[in-house]
This record gives structure tokens, sequence and C-alpha cells, in this order.
């Protein structure tokens, strides 16, 4: 099924960039420099806008004619225009750059938690024991941030399972149904088309799937406990 289909790259793009993007904010965040406090509130501002808000923000920026992406190609003379999200081709990475501007600030501030609760006495350690940037980084820092790994990658797995408004918002799930998820799906089924049978099996498939990245996440924070 198609829709598994998107979900499936949908999650495999909330982890590989929204977790990455959002832990090189926390990490540049968390350093001491002017301004910081603004920074970090200008880039988690975005998580707290509803997102059929973000999607009709979004769709005024992908508009072919007058959109802003667009138009700043006209200005700076680049001969290149393109239908951001009525082509099938690159509709759903452009529906996840709009999710993307929102779904960073939620995992920054815990990456950033998670940062903070490192001493700095071990840093200072792998400091004096010749540990250069990127060594400190992955192996003290990154294993030192395994709760918060934890945590971000079910939040966003099951935030990408359920993903809803800003697909809805900007192509309910087309073109084509290139950006068809379980969620619009079940929608159009159950409301659109009176399938309601449907639409509840794919509701209780979607369950399912979240309960399987939920009860690990349970399991491991008790067991921390």
């Amino acid at each position: 099924m198609i829709s598994i289909k998107n979900n499936l790259i949908w999650i495999i793009l909330t982890i590989l960039i929204t977790m990455t993007v959002s832990l090189g904010f926390a990490v540049i965040l968390n350093k001491q420099f002017r301004g910081r406090t603004f920074f970090r509130g200008f880039f988690y501002f975005p998580c707290v806008i509803a997102p059929i808000a973000v999607s009709i923000i979004w769709r005024w920026i992908y508009n072919p004619n007058f959109g802003f992406i667009n138009q700043l190609m006209k200005v700076l003379e680049i001969d290149f225009s393109q239908s951001w999200i009525s082509d099938p081709k690159v509709s759903l990475y452009a529906i996840f750059a709009a999710a993307l501007w929102q779904a960073v600030g939620q995992p920054m501030i815990l990456f950033l938690a998670g940062l903070q609760a490192i001493s700095s006495d071990v840093l200072e350690a792998s400091r004096i024991d010749g540990a250069s940037g990127m060594k400190q980084f992955f192996f003290i820092t990154v294993p030192l941030l395994k709760e918060s790994f934890v945590i971000v990658i079910a939040t966003l797995i099951v935030s990408a399972l359920k993903v809803f408004d800003v697909i809805q918002g900007l192509t309910g799930g087309g073109p084509n149904n290139a950006t068809q998820m379980l969620s619009t799906y079940m929608y159009s089924q159950t409301f659109q088309y009176n399938n309601v049978g449907v639409g509840t099996t794919i509701a209780c498939v979607m369950v399912f799937m979240m309960m399987v990245v939920i009860i690990p996440y349970v399991l491991f924070t008790a067991k921390e406990d």
C-alpha cells in the first residue's frame, strides 16, 4: 500500500534529518555566545504554531506563481521554477521540509536539556586526555545523551506515524497519492467515502504500529527508574 510506503519514507526522513538537525542546533545553542536565548526561542517558536497554520504558510511559500521560493529564484536570476506540492516526484519532500520547520523545536529542547545535564568535569577530563572536538562529541557526549536519544526517537516515530494536519492542509494526500499517509487515507476512507470499516482497520494498524514503538520505550524508562 502506497500510504505505508510513504509513512516509512517519512519515518526515515524524520529520524535521519529531524533528529540530526535538532541535535546540531542543540549543540550550537548550548555554547556560550551573545543572543543565545533569542535564538533558542527563535528556533523553538514554530513548534507552538498550529500545524494547519503551518500548512497555510507553506502553501503560500510553495505557490508556483508568486511563492517565496520561486520569486527568490527570479530575483537571483536563476532559471528554476518548480510546482513544489503538485509534482508527485517532489511533493512528499516539500511537505517534509515544511514539517521539519515546525518539528525541530521540541527535540532540540530535549537534546539541549540532555547536554546541560552533562557534567563539565567529564568534558574537561576528556580534553585533558587529548580528545579532540569530534572525538569528544561522538565518544563522550553522544553516549551520555542515551536517554535523550530514546525519548527523541520514540516521540519522533510516533509523530511521524500520525502526521496528518500539514499533509491534509497542503495536498490532502495528493497529487496522485504521492503524499498519502495512513492517517490521511483513514480520514478519506472514513469521512469522504463512508468506508467506516476500512477506516477503522487502518486506525487499528496505526495503533499497533505505535504500540511497537511505545511499549519498548515505556519498558526502557521504567527500567531506568
